[in-house]
């Protein structure tokens, strides 16, 4: 009997020691399991800035942690402050077109898109004195004369050409020319202000050009005797 009980208490301190054993053995396995983690957000918390340090940018991070919430990669927006290029340019498309008027087109654009812009030249208009394939520049004016006219198709612009070649400024003691002078030429006329100077200018649009010396008739505001007087000092 005392043997039995001996057997008994040596079974149950078997048992007791293998519970010990495998809840030992489970514990180092949930620290080993667990440790890796530990350290990971440990490395990461002391970065700097918390949270931050994993932000993307626009993210809001904020810190001066790493590479994470760096800004974006290069090849972006320029920069403020950077001059765009000018993506179009605007030119005055004046004469024998059917809506004469100021068009924006974009850069890079002919003169014949200009025209094409403008409704298109009208019938009988000359277009063989004008460079269809000369490029536009910006502030530049295009003026399509008529067929038959004598008028010299012109084209102006704020460089030192234009898409037509212009006859440019006349020199001094030359007729002005109706069909090309600017609104500084026509106020050099006598009894020419700048109110006579813009009709002639409107004329000139809407009608394409001046065939003879006495379309100024037709501008409102001049009669025989300013026609006589101007007569001499300017040309078609």
């Amino acid at each position: 009997m005392r043997q039995r009980l001996k057997e008994l208490e040596r079974r149950e301190v078997l048992g007791l020691l293998l519970v010990g054993f495998l809840l030992a053995g489970g514990a180092a396995f949930w620290f080993v399991r667990t440790l890796p983690s530990a350290v990971r957000i440990q490395a990461l918390g002391g970065g700097g800035g918390g949270a931050g340090g994993l932000s993307s940018s626009g993210a809001g991070g904020g810190g001066s942690g790493g590479g994470y919430g760096s800004s974006g990669p290069p090849g972006g927006p320029s920069p403020p402050g950077a001059t765009p290029t000018p993506s179009q340019v605007v030119v005055d498309v004046a004469g024998w077109v059917l809506k004469p008027g100021v068009y924006s087109l974009p850069k890079g654009e002919r003169a014949v898109d200009a025209i094409r812009k403008a409704g298109g030249a009208r019938k009988g208009a000359d277009l063989t004195s004008i460079n269809l394939a000369a490029l536009l520049s910006d502030g530049e004016q295009i003026i399509v004369g008529k067929a038959g006219s004598g008028t010299p198709v012109s084209s102006t612009s704020t460089g030192s050409s234009g898409v037509g070649g212009g006859s440019g400024a006349p020199g001094p003691g030359s007729p002005v020319n109706l069909n090309t002078a600017t609104l500084e030429q026509l106020e050099s006329l006598p009894g020419i202000g700048p109110a006579f100077a813009q009709r002639i200018l409107d004329y000139r649009t809407q009608h394409g050009s001046f065939r003879t010396v006495d379309d100024l008739l037709n501008v409102s505001g001049i009669g025989d005797k300013r026609l006589a007087d101007l007569k001499p000092d300017v040309t078609v």
